[in-house]
């Protein structure tokens, strides 16, 4: 069965063996081996694909849909993986894969392992091909700019580099009305930020051919916290270009089924720190740091040296600790944020 004819893929089987996962999609096998981006379609436009992610999404999955349709860049195949749904997704999902032309929509089944796993695995499925990849989550709507915003930055890098495209949001309610702003972050993209925080939410990213071979290369052996904030990481850490847009490029839905919602508010910072007391930023920090030595051979040498340094600060005492910390040039965007950054520094919560 082609992909264009595609109804419900079996459910992929996951590597178990001990080993590095072969990357074999598209045409290139490594970053150095990609050219400029290969034409197609109207207008001699580049391929993305929208790697949609579902699961019981049947409230608002149409509007997010509709959104796609309405982007300026017309050159797109989703590729939506549902993760068990029992609503009326995959339903939703099969009538507009035959209400749209043959390829623009194709399905498969998730890992059922949650929403991380889930985008992972898509991320690596052998099947998708395309110049350029959009993370999308099921429940916002796109600005029809989206796309066209973000290939116009990431065609000014170079094809063999990773580079990854995020953006400020619009936050919205459950009726699509406008409630806010996500914050405005000022300072560089950068591996030490990224160590700390992740400043583009997944459904804002999309990232060149370079970037997806590097996340393909991430070992399926170590647990990833977030799909987004791993991503930031890869691409930084690597060498890559990121670009954070502060013009919003999505209408992020805010609703009570949000496996993950906006963090700017009161009660979400709140419960940040919540969690950062009972230590789930150190479980968080010690898992991205074990994916992150599986990626060794591909960190810069000077992002080595800045993992090792914080790597060695979570373990040391109080003094030697704050040194290493300070030495690697840990931050996040704020003041707020850097305060609180060392405070947990001090208390040993990093």
């Amino acid at each position: 069965m082609s992909p264009e004819s595609a109804h419900i893929w079996p459910r992929p089987s996951l590597p178990r063996t001990p080993g590095w996962p072969t990357p074999v999609f598209g045409r290139a096998r490594s970053p150095a081996a990609f050219s400029a981006p290969a034409r197609a379609g109207r207008n001699d436009a580049p391929k993305v694909a929208i790697l949609l992610c579902t699961y019981q999404g049947e409230a608002f999955l149409e509007e997010q849909l509709d959104s796609f349709t309405a982007q300026t860049h017309r050159n797109w195949a989703v590729w939506a993986s549902d993760d068990g749904s029992t609503d009326q997704t995959l339903r939703i999902l099969e009538r507009y894969r035959q209400a749209w032309p043959p390829g623009r929509l194709s399905i498969v089944c998730g890992p059922r392992r949650g929403f991380a796993e889930n985008f992972t695995s898509l991320t690596r499925h052998s099947r998708i091909d395309a110049d350029y990849y959009a993370y999308s989550d099921q429940d916002d709507i796109w600005e029809a700019h989206k796309l066209g915003r973000a290939i116009d930055w990431l065609q000014t890098i170079p094809a063999h580099l990773p580079a990854l495209y995020c953006s400020r949001t619009t936050l919205v309610d459950s009726n699509n009305i406008e409630i806010g702003r996500s914050p405005r972050f000022k300072r560089r993209p950068s591996f030490r930020n990224a160590l700390s925080q992740n400043i583009g939410g997944g459904n804002t990213m999309v990232m060149n051919g370079a970037a997806r071979w590097m996340l393909c290369e991430t070992s399926t052996h170590v647990p990833i916290v977030n799909h987004d904030w791993w991503t930031y990481l890869v691409v930084t850490g690597c060498g890559g270009r990121a670009f954070y847009d502060a013009r919003p490029s999505i209408r992020y839905r805010q609703h009570d089924r949000n496996l993950v919602g906006m963090n700017g508010s009161l009660r979400a910072q709140l419960k940040r720190v919540r969690m950062l007391w009972r230590g789930q930023l150190r479980e968080w920090n010690h898992h991205n740091v074990a994916a992150l030595r599986t990626l060794d051979h591909r960190l810069t040498p000077e992002n080595r040296k800045i993992l090792e340094r914080f790597a060695k600060a979570r373990g040391e005492a109080l003094l030697p600790r704050l040194y290493h910390f300070l030495r690697a040039g840990i931050h996040r965007q704020t003041l707020l944020g850097n305060l609180g950054l060392i405070t947990a520094a001090v208390f040993k919560k990093i």
